[in-house]
């Protein structure tokens, strides 16, 4: 199967077994890659005999190959900025590595800098089921400040981050958060977003920031962790405090240099609450969707539309009531798009919300028609059917997460086992002709494994192992990786170039650890990729394609959690490393509302409080 035997082949790749995802031509054994694309499959040796000796061959010694990943809802950018300064707990199995980490990492950690635990955990993931306690998180660090993000409801603070950032017994409440006290008014280090997370997100910014040059190693050291997992692909869904062009310096300068290692489709998301029609007219004048190349382009707007219309996942409080401003805020917003064709997706979890998000649409569709945009709802854990079959005729998309895999027990607690046996509807989706995307909605609600995301699809389980989803809304393997690479390529347009290995698409690709197809299904969650092409030019390579690999990149700076520990699951943590004074396992419960403590107990006493956050 070939595109143009008359072109060299820069790269021939033999003896594998390469799932193809096309229909037409399933699988092959070989493959030609020339000028960033695929030139051919199962005929590499018409290629070879055309090419020059330089053309690199290589051996897959019969690995699984796939389509390179492609996640249609990461904060990327954003997390890009912050990787080297955040030591990541996410896929650690047990609180006490966790709290071991954080002692290790407080150790190495050189005044005035913090240690930062950014989101992208749960509880359900620890064996031993439950939150650190400040207690705990004061004897693991007791000097350095230390800031635990858990979601976008509340954050935990030692008492050395307390003086850092200023917050005694006079500290009034922020806007829009409380600052938990003990009976003496002193606070306990707990900060609870109430209504919004700005509480959360004003402290952390409290923290010293990485110099600029810092900030460009640690984008390239998060492309390459997200490389290491099998991503090619990205639709950055912007954050809050994520300005354009400003906050996006960095990643557009690595561009400029040749050093992205993902592809990058940006939307940009509205940074200040009443002015968001200002915020997009702007940037109309400033870019349009499209405007970059295949590694680096502007998307379109959102996932934030305007503050009205945010209905934040916190299962942990009731549904919010959004104000009755929503619709003609949210109008005057999608007129304006639609009118310059700026494609736009928008965070939607609740029914409810959904249900007023598409009547508006109804009404800006009789007046400036919506159809060919490829607008989105991101999320959807609560869509009906009736609602699907209207984004349908809407021509729009639906972007869904595994974010139930982090917070399915808080669902559950909350709604029912049965009202979470559709959350989302996948299977439904995909009945009725949505087009539909995976992802994650990393790096704070979620971790940002793809792996973890496509367990998530296949067999319906939380991190912790809790079943949601019956058998009949899980997908097949073929069908979740379909998600995660034909269907998320729709978000950004782009259904003609990647996501299939045919001839003509661009050359991106993964060979994966382990079968993927024949793994049992609790290894899925561990796979990786042992070799990572982007346009056909390697990114990424371990085990016995080492060799092929990218030069090493240093850490910036050398006391980053990055350095000592890695990326997800923290492989460089020797566990002999544990040296904790205390045994947390056994160490009494934090009640999650008042913060006061208790002994182990079931699920039900749920940690938090209201979170209306706008930064995502």
């Amino acid at each position: 199967m070939s595109l143009d035997t008359t072109t060299q082949a820069d790269l021939i790749l033999y003896n594998g077994r390469i799932t193809t995802l096309d229909p037409a031509y399933p699988e092959a054994s070989n493959m030609a890659i020339g000028g960033g694309r695929i030139l051919g499959l199962d005929e590499g040796e018409e290629y070879a005999d055309i090419s020059t000796p330089q053309t690199r061959r290589i051996d897959l010694k019969g690995r699984r190959v796939v389509p390179g990943l492609y996640d249609s809802h990461l904060h990327v950018i954003r997390g890009g900025l912050n990787y080297n300064l955040e030591l990541r707990w996410d896929g650690v199995t047990s609180l006490s590595d966790a709290l071991a980490l954080l002692k290790i990492q407080a150790e190495r950690t050189p005044a005035p800098q913090w240690v930062r635990v950014v989101g992208g955990w749960s509880e359900f993931q620890f064996q031993e089921r439950r939150m650190p306690t400040l207690e705990e998180i004061n004897a693991a660090a007791p000097d350095t400040p230390v800031f635990i993000l858990h979601l976008y409801c509340h954050a935990m603070l030692n008492r050395a981050a307390l003086r850092a950032v200023g917050y005694d017994r006079n500290s009034p409440n922020p806007p829009g958060g409380e600052i938990q006290r003990d009976k003496n008014g002193d606070p306990t280090g707990l900060l609870i977003a109430r209504p919004n997370a700005m509480i959360l997100y004003a402290t952390l910014a409290k923290g010293p920031k990485l110099p600029l040059e810092y900030q460009y190693n640690s984008t390239r050291h998060f492309m390459r962790e997200l490389n290491r997992l099998g991503l090619t692909s990205v639709c950055d869904a912007g954050g809050g405090f994520q300005n354009y062009p400003d906050d996006y310096e960095v990643v557009t300068e690595l561009h400029k240099r040749g050093e992205l290692t993902l592809r990058i489709a940006y939307n940009l998301f509205t940074q200040n609450k009443g002015q968001e029609k200002a915020d997009f007219a702007r940037w109309i004048g400033l870019t349009k969707p499209g405007t970059g190349d295949d590694y680096y382009r502007v998307n379109g707007a959102g996932e934030m539309l305007v503050f009205s219309a945010a209905d934040f996942e916190d299962f942990l409080e009731p549904r919010p009531d959004l104000p009755p401003t929503l619709e003609p805020e949210l109008k005057e917003v999608v007129t304006l798009l639609a009118q310059n064709r700026w494609p736009f997706r928008l965070h939607a979890t609740y029914e409810e919300s959904i249900t007023r998000f598409l009547n508006v649409f109804e009404e800006v569709n009789q007046e400036v028609p919506l159809e060919g945009l490829h607008w989105f709802f991101d999320h959807c854990e609560t869509i009906s059917d009736k609602n699907i079959e209207r984004v349908k005729a809407l021509g729009g998309g639906i972007a869904i997460q595994h974010r139930m895999a982090f917070q399915g027990e808080y669902f559950v607690d909350r709604y029912g086992a049965a009202a979470a046996e559709r959350t989302p509807p996948v299977r439904r989706m995909l009945e009725l002709g949505v087009p539909v995307g995976a992802g994650t909605d990393a790096t704070r609600v979620a971790n940002y494994n793809p792996w973890n995301s496509l367990y998530w699809l296949v067999t319906g389980r939380t991190v912790g192992g809790l079943s949601l989803y019956p058998e009949k809304n899980c997908v097949s393997r073929e069908e979740a990786l379909r998600l995660y690479t034909q269907g998320s390529a729709w978000f950004s347009r782009d259904e003609e170039k990647k996501g299939v290995l045919k001839p003509g698409q661009l050359a991106d690709l993964i060979v994966l650890s382990g079968d993927y197809f024949s793994v049992p299904e609790e290894e899925i969650k561990g796979l990786h990729s042992v070799l990572t092409l982007l346009g056909g030019q390697t990114v990424w390579a371990d085990a016995e394609f080492k060799n092929e690999g990218p030069p090493e990149l240093p850490v910036m700076p050398d006391w980053s959690p990055v350095a000592k520990f890695g990326g997800y699951g923290a492989p460089g943590f020797i566990r002999s490393e544990r040296s904790m004074s205390f045994a947390p396992w056994a160490a009494p419960r934090v009640m999650r509302r008042s913060g006061s403590v208790e002994g182990p107990k079931v699920l039900g006493q749920l940690w938090g409080s209201g979170c209306d956050c706008f930064a995502f």
